[in-house]
């Protein structure tokens, strides 16, 4: 199967992928993504046994769906009804659901699912942003239509989730891991390092801070100590260098697809850190 992510996220792996094939462990038997984001590894991957984490609720509702068939046919009704009533005024109206608060709380997991991708879908620049208070605040990307996912592909990630059941978690990144044995591999792919006004970390309304970073160091370096395999994205900033200094680190060049301003995008300098 070839599988694409069914969202647009921020810090997407496909333009990097052979990269990231290229420095990940020949053998391993769990495969582990705390941040799983829009999956595009663990896509390419494919794996048997499987665990994703993300601190976005909304999103692994979507994973959700892909698991269940139940879910997801309810699930892909919703996207279509999203399509059909798609306008300017429809998309506000949509994306300010989570502000009224006892509403959205007694929205179902499926009606938050499609919300997801049909907001990433006709927002700008597919940038998944919230407010400090955890609300959706990308404006609309001012289009005449909107297709939430590509049928085929969808089905196609309908049928690896369903036949896999991978673990599907919404925790705190080290809680996502703790039963990681040795030889399993973990991914991490964080926000990244703060890059000047180039970075992007709003994904969740806590944000994720240098403390964080370190704390996700400690992390990797307690994972190593029992024997679990693990590669990890960042920015090439001093501190990632200085902060995993311990670890293996390969420079690569990426390119940043989505900022909030054109020209925050462009090529950047990324690290791949690996403990094997």
């Amino acid at each position: 199967m070839s599988l694409q992510p069914f969202v647009k996220w921020a810090g997407g792996k496909r333009q990097i992928m052979d990269k990231l094939l290229e420095f990940k462990p020949k053998k391993f038997r769990h495969y582990y993504e705390p941040f799983v984001g829009g999956g595009a590894l663990l896509l390419e991957l494919l794996p048997i046994h499987a665990t994703i984490n993300d601190s976005n609720k909304e999103l692994m509702y979507v994973y959700k769906c892909l698991r269940n068939k139940r879910l997801f046919k309810k699930f892909w009704e919703l996207c279509k009804l999203h399509e059909e009533n798609h306008s300017e005024e429809y998309y506000y109206k949509v994306r300010d659901m989570d502000r009224k608060k006892s509403a959205y709380a007694k929205m179902t997991m499926v009606e938050k699912a499609a919300r997801c991708v049909y907001l990433n879908k006709a927002c700008f620049n597919g940038l998944y942003r919230v407010s400090s208070k955890g609300y959706f605040n990308v404006p609309s990307a001012k289009r005449e239509k909107v297709k939430c996912f590509d049928d085929k592909n969808m089905l196609e990630l309908h049928k690896y989730f369903h036949k896999r059941k991978p673990i599907i978690l919404n925790k705190d990144f080290a809680e996502a891991v703790k039963t990681a044995k040795a030889g399993d591999l973990v991914y991490f792919d964080p926000p990244y390092d703060v890059v000047g006004e180039q970075s992007f970390t709003s994904y969740t309304a806590g944000g994720f801070g240098r403390d964080e970073q370190t704390r996700l160091r400690d992390l990797i370096k307690e994972l190593t100590e029992r024997g679990v395999l693990v590669m990890a994205s960042n920015a090439n900033t001093e501190f990632i260098q200085d902060l995993y200094k311990d670890f293996n680190l390969h420079v690569i060049n990426a390119k940043r697809m989505i900022n909030s301003k054109g020209d925050g995008r462009g090529a950047v300098e990324e690290v791949i850190i690996t403990n094997y």
